[in-house]
Formats: structure tokens, sequence, C-alpha cells
């Protein structure tokens, strides 16, 4: 395949592209040779920084299609009738690893989804499991560093995880998930999504109802022992990445289910009064006996990025993108996280992310930023100021027109860490598991806890009886199966 004649990036024609400007045949290289600096320049800057989580990705576009009515609870146009088709993207990741770490490691996996809606971008930043390890964002940066390396000896550490868990009995519930087989997915395909947090969605009366989001692989689950995640690790770290790009290109579609558990504020207030779990706490899931699940869409992952840096490294995605219809919960996490996702890209892509093609809206926007580092999309001669409305502009509600959101209390620090209930879910999620699976979650959890001291060791088998006896003492076989004298 032919290729066009070299430019400069200012589409000035190179005359050589093999041999830099020299005095004389064996002379040193001239500075006015502007081809090789600017070449050297720009090979020098090729990188932005890497996500600090989610730093291992892959990303696909596809359509979202409506299947079922869902307007009595939203008002949002991307589902205003069965049939309709939005554009979409999803970015999957690791979620601890570098940016060269094996896509097979032990660890949870992303699941962004932006669709690409006529009222804007709306982006569900989820996870592949339905809760997460905290329940306040304050504590994210002290959790992520313990998944990371060691300050003194740059490598990962057992005993930085395993302190941390087993003094955050809130945790269990996603780590019980983490050491099962769930926690090394087969690829990206065969794995469901979840939005994970408390979101809302609010109707064409104003009314609220609070929601959690469902992705469920029509690929069916499949998973990797942990023998075959390291040994594949090992073979070919880029497993799911493959995998993903050449069933797409291969035409072998990957398909997910969309559903949605729906509640009213007075629904959940009930069940809270019964069960004693908050029902924001992104460390709880809702059990589908009381919430049952309802089917909203299909999405299908249908076509390959030209260009991975361009639309997958750069792609920024942030749970604070929330269209007409759509809108948030007080999910302590998810408050944080609308803050800090935007920010990362501000600092890793940009001030101006948002005018790149795989970030953009695909409907006209109109505001008034303006300037700042590449500015692609800079606003012409349009005003860029919005004066005051000295009579009053009447708003309507919060954000993007949601109702508001009633308040309670007065504004302090709250700790009900010791007084709620971190153990009944994650006893719950072991009991639902087969023999097999519970001995595979107590295999894949003595390996690395058979690295720690014996009064961490301690502290993680108290949580562990605490949710189901039967699961302590299984990890206590696994760890004397090892050598490890336990208690």
């Amino acid at each position: 395949m032919s290729q066009p004649p070299i430019t400069t990036a200012s589409g000035i024609p190179v005359a050589d592209n093999q041999n830099s400007v020299t005095a004389g045949p064996r002379g040193p290289v001239l500075l006015q040779d502007f081809h090789l600096i600017e070449k050297l320049q720009h090979f020098n800057r090729e990188r932005i920084p890497e996500r600090v989580v989610h730093a291992k990705g892959s990303g696909a576009y596809g359509t979202f299609t409506v299947t079922h009515d869902i307007t009595k609870y939203t008002k949002a146009k991307l589902f205003a009738e069965v049939g309709k088709q939005t554009e979409t993207f999803l970015r999957f990741s690791t979620v601890g690893g570098e940016k060269g770490s094996a896509d097979t490691e032990r660890d949870p996996r992303g699941f962004a989804v932006r669709f690409y809606t006529e009222e804007g971008n709306w982006d569900l930043v989820g996870n592949n499991t339905p809760v997460f390890f905290l329940k306040d964002g304050i504590k994210f940066p002290d959790f992520i560093h313990t998944q990371k390396r060691d300050p003194q000896t740059n490598l990962k550490s057992p005993t930085m995880m395993f302190d941390f868990w087993s003094r955050t009995p809130e945790s269990l519930h996603q780590v019980t998930t983490l050491f099962s087989s769930r926690g090394t997915p087969d690829g990206y395909r065969h794995m469901h999504g979840f939005g994970s947090h408390t979101y809302s969605l609010i109707n064409a009366e104003g009314k609220r109802v609070y929601v959690k989001w469902h992705f469920l692989t029509q690929q069916g689950i499949k998973n990797l022992s942990a023998e075959e995640a390291t040994r594949i690790a090992g073979s070919d770290p880029d497993y799911a990445q493959r995998d993903l790009f050449n069933a797409i290109a291969g035409g072998d579609f990957p398909r997910w289910d969309v559903k949605v558990q729906v509640a009213t504020e007075a629904e959940l207030a009930t069940w809270e009064a019964r069960t004693g779990w908050n029902p924001f706490d992104l460390t709880k899931v809702w059990p589908h006996a009381d919430f049952p699940m309802l089917p909203v869409g299909v999405l299908e992952l249908n076509r390959n990025p030209v260009n991975y840096h361009a639309e997958v490294e750069q792609a920024a995605l942030s749970p604070s993108h929330v269209v007409p219809g759509l809108g948030y919960s007080p999910d302590k996490m998810l408050q944080a996280r609308l803050f800090a996702y935007h920010d990362a890209q501000l600092y890793r892509v940009g001030t101006n992310h948002q005018h790149l093609p795989v970030n953009a809206p695909r409907c006209p926007f109109h505001n008034q930023q303006r300037d700042g580092g590449m500015a692609i999309a800079n606003g012409g001669a349009a005003q860029n100021y919005d004066p005051v409305q000295g009579g009053g502009s009447n708003p309507q509600g919060l954000g993007n027109g949601e109702p508001a959101l009633a308040l309670q209390g007065a504004a302090a620090r709250y700790d009900a860490r010791g007084t709620e209930d971190d153990y009944t879910q994650a006893g719950n999620l072991f009991r639902l598991m087969p023999a097999e699976e519970q001995q595979n979650l107590f295999n894949n959890m003595a390996g690395p806890l058979s690295q720690v001291s014996a009064e961490i060791i301690a502290r993680q088998l108290g949580h562990l009886d605490l949710a189901d006896p039967a699961y302590g003492a299984g990890v206590r076989a696994a760890l004397k199966a090892k050598g490890v004298t336990v208690a």
C-alpha cells in the first residue's frame, strides 16, 4: 500500500527522511535541520500521563438499542422509543496495574460506557463488579496506594493490601468478589458490567426514582483459573485487547443486555429500615429479590478504533456527564468521583480534552469556555460571557434540570463505621458460590495472604469468620496447606 509523501506537521514536504543535515559527510548535525528537530521533539512528548487507575485498557465503538419502554421513569431522549439507537463508546480496563501490565491480573475491570446522545454525552463509568471496596471517597487515594507499589521497594505488596483490607471491614464484599474466579475474567467479552453506584432517573413530571445499572454479557460468563491467568500473563500479556479487537474485526460483535433496578425513595427507606443497609452505600448491592431487574436495551460493540492513542488513550469519561432525565444520588463515593474524574482528565489530557473527536458530543454545544491549550473549537466570534439576569432566571431544578434533592441534618463529618453491617452481604455472596468456586476463593486468597504478618492474617480471618464460619475455615485450611501456621 503506497504512502503519501512525508511532510512536517506544518505540511512542508520533507526532502529526505533518512539522513540528517550535517556539516560535511562526517561533520556534526546542524540545528537548521528542522525536520530532524521536530521529529525528535515530538517523539520526546509522545506520551501523556497514564491514568493513575485504569491505566491499561481497550476500547470499541458500538450502538445501544432500546428494547423496552422506560419513559415512565425518565425523560432522557435516548430512551424515547423502542428501537431507538444511540452511538456508544466503551472502554474496558484493569484497575491497579500500570499501562504495560498484563490483562489477566487479578483485579477488578473497568466498564466505562459513553452514550453520544442528542442532548449531550452520558458517561456511565462503572466496573465489572456491582460493589466496591469503599463507601467514602476520602479513603480512595489511600486504598489505591496499597494496590500500587511500595515506596521503598517499588514492588507490589500483599502486606500493604491486606493491612488496609483487614482494617477496613467494608471492603470484604468486594474482596470476596476479587478473590473468586470473577477476579480473573476471560477477556472483556465474557464479563458483566455495572454502574455500581446508585443513580437516578427523572421523568417528564419531574419525579425521581433511584436506579442500579446492569450490563449482562450475552456471551456468557467465562473466567480464567489462577493458573491460566498467570500462564497467559507471561505468554500474551495483551490477551484481552487481542481478543476484543479480533472478535470485532471478524464480525463477532459482543453484546450485553442492559437492565436496571428501580426504587422510589420511599421504597428504599422501607428497605433500609428492614435490612439496616444504606441503599446509597457502594459496598452493598440491592438484592434482586427485593428489586427485580427490568430490561431496557442491548449494547453491541461493532467498530474498532482506527488509532488507539487518539480514541482509547485520550478517551476521557466522567460520571459527572449526565443528560436531562438522568441524575445522581447521595452515594458518597459517587459524589467524590463527580469531581475527581473530570479533574483527572484536565490534568492528563488537557484543558480542552472535550474538543477531541472521541470526547466531543455529537450534538451542537454552546458555552463561554475559551482559550487554553489546543482549543480546537474556540467559539469563533461568539460572545464569551453570559450577563447576570438581574430580574431573576427562575432556575428549574439542579444541574441539568433534575428536581431538588432533599437534604437532612447539619453539615459535618459523619462516621457510621463500626455500627453498620459489613458482613452479611459478603457472606451471602460466599454462600451463593458452588463448592468448587468456594475452594478457588480459599486458594486465591491464601496465596497473597500467606506472605503477610500473623497479625494481619488474624485480622483478615476474623472478618471472614463473621461473614461465614466456613469462609474463614476454608482460608485457614488453604493457608495451612501452604505451611502457614494459623490460629
